[in-house]
């Protein structure tokens, strides 16, 4: 079993829960759960990509564990739940990782690549299919 270690992160306006474990120099790899799921959703996988080098993040969502559970409803968009990661790769110098999102973390794992496609090298989507890039 590999250590996890967890932190606190102010970043977007709140606090963000997030779990890592891996080598601190591997590769970033983002593991985003779904409703209403939360982080330890992706203990099976996280010790076998931690174990192939992986550094990999784990966070308990807006609104989930110990991050932040605004009450508004707008603080829930898409948008917002994708700088809130975006944030956090800022805070810990991410220019380069994997995204791997499972139900509701499927579409915010779509959208982080949308909007950041040089750092976002790999994405992955599970259980919810991709619905296209949205209207503008």
């Amino acid at each position: 079993m590999q250590a996890i270690e967890h932190q606190l992160l102010s970043v977007n306006g709140i606090t963000l829960s997030l779990y890592a474990c891996g080598p601190a120099n591997g590769r970033p790899l983002w593991l985003l759960h779904g409703f209403p799921e939360c982080w330890l959703s992706w203990r099976k996988q996280w010790t076998v990509l931690a174990a192939a080098g992986y550094r990999v993040l784990v966070p308990e969502m807006r609104g989930y564990g110990q991050s932040s559970a605004p009450s508004e409803p707008a603080a829930y968009d898409l948008i917002t739940l994708c700088a809130d990661i975006q944030a956090a790769m800022d805070v810990l110098g991410q220019r380069e990782v994997c995204v791997i999102g499972h139900d509701w973390g499927a579409p915010v794992a779509w959208h982080l690549a949308l909007l950041e496609p040089e750092r976002v090298r790999a994405v992955v989507g599970m259980a919810v299919p991709f619905g296209g890039r949205p209207k503008q």
